[in-house]
């Protein structure tokens, strides 16, 4: 008996997840679910600026390390 209470509350625990995180519903009636997202972040702006800085940074503990082993 002990541990089917123990199977109860695990598995309330693990199915209550998806209740808790649920996104909601639009009220209009149409039942829709696209539309209403924010225009996507541009990635192409900065790109290059980035990639050096990880190739300087990725030269720099290279260098580090070498030196310390």
């Amino acid at each position: 008996m002990r541990n089917l209470v123990k199977l109860y509350l695990v598995s309330f625990i693990f199915l209550s997840d998806f209740i808790a995180f649920a996104q909601p519903g639009d009220d209009d009636g149409t039942g829709g679910l696209e539309g209403g997202d924010p225009q996507p972040a541009p990635i192409d702006s900065k790109l290059i600026l980035l990639a050096i800085i990880g190739i300087l940074f990725a030269v720099y503990s290279f260098r580090k390390n070498r030196k310390q082993a």
